[in-house]
């Protein structure tokens, strides 16, 4: 199908950007990052905006740069440079581990980190990871810059903290060189998005769990943290025993009822799959590689 009638805009500048979303205001806008969610949602009619800002080439949005303890993402890199970055394999495993994967190869060539977090598709792979690697969002808009931990950025299905008239720019990634990050997931056999992933951070010290940060996608209509397994872990020895018990806490917090409940999974078949792939996750943790789990 073709889209409907739109006027197209490309933004050179985060000001310029800014300026084109306060001067179409009124209309019905949508941004353009890597186009892989909007794209597809437009030729079928799912969304139909008056007008289209193109932002996938404002260069101060692209890039990878660490500076001290914090690793700072432009929102408009793709994943294809996340994952070829050594800066993030080394300051942010778990989200490296869940970039690698990530759709695949000509997805990760075009998609971007910003606009998946800011579209919060509930079955994308970068929210749990978000919330895992305790990233801050950095948005601005007319009144200057704000930033938003993950915890605060997600509201429900593709519903976010940013205003309309706001543009995520960056991610900013506290360091986490020497924890051991893992992303593990169930992938939908149609459309390779996640019927439930489970990204986790540990920091150990020997076979003992320091911290631990895990967070979770395609369960609820959000990503979420899975704080009883958190705490389960911390201050615990890391081996099978422990895992096999903390996995069992994954949907602790959660309502089973208000789980994702669709054609490809009903929602007491996710609570399941949530546990199995929170063990997968901390056991590749422990094994101290990349979950990497295809569907079985």
């Amino acid at each position: 199908m073709y889209p409907d009638e739109f006027d197209y805009y490309t933004a050179e500048s985060v000001g310029e950007a800014l300026d084109l979303l306060n001067e179409y205001s009124g209309a019905e806008t949508e941004l353009l990052a890597g186009g892989h969610s909007l794209l597809p949602a437009m030729k079928t009619g799912l969304s139909s905006p008056d007008v289209l800002i193109d932002i996938s080439g404002v260069d101060a949005m692209q890039g990878v740069e660490i500076d001290g303890d914090t690793l700072s993402i432009g929102a408009m890199t793709r994943y294809s440079d996340i994952a070829n970055a050594d800066a993030v394999a080394e300051h942010a495993p778990a989200l490296a581990d869940t970039v690698r994967q990530v759709g695949d190869v000509q997805v990760r060539n075009r998609g971007t980190i910003g606009g998946n977090l800011a579209h919060a598709d509930p079955a994308a792979d970068l929210p749990g990871a978000a919330l895992a690697s305790n990233v801050t969002l950095v948005a601005e808009g007319p009144d200057g810059e704000r930033s938003v931990p993950a915890d605060d950025f997600f509201f429900g299905m593709y519903a976010t903290d940013l205003a309309p008239d706001e543009l995520l720019t960056r991610i900013e990634v506290p360091s986490a060189d020497g924890a051991v990050g893992t992303y593990a997931k169930k992938p939908s056999p149609s459309s390779g998005y996640a019927m439930v992933g489970v990204a986790a951070l540990l920091d150990t010290d020997g076979d003992t769990v320091e911290s631990a940060s895990v967070g979770a996608n395609g369960v609820m209509d959000h990503g979420v943290r899975l704080e009883s397994v958190e705490d389960a872990l911390a201050g615990g020895s890391l081996d099978d025993d422990s895992i096999e018990a903390a996995a069992g806490h994954a949907g602790d917090d959660l309502d089973v009822a208000m789980m994702m409940d669709d054609l490809q999974a009903s929602n007491e078949f996710r609570a399941q799959l949530l546990e199995v792939y929170t063990e997968r996750a901390l056991t590749a943790a422990m094994d101290g590689g990349s979950a990497s789990v295809a569907a079985d």
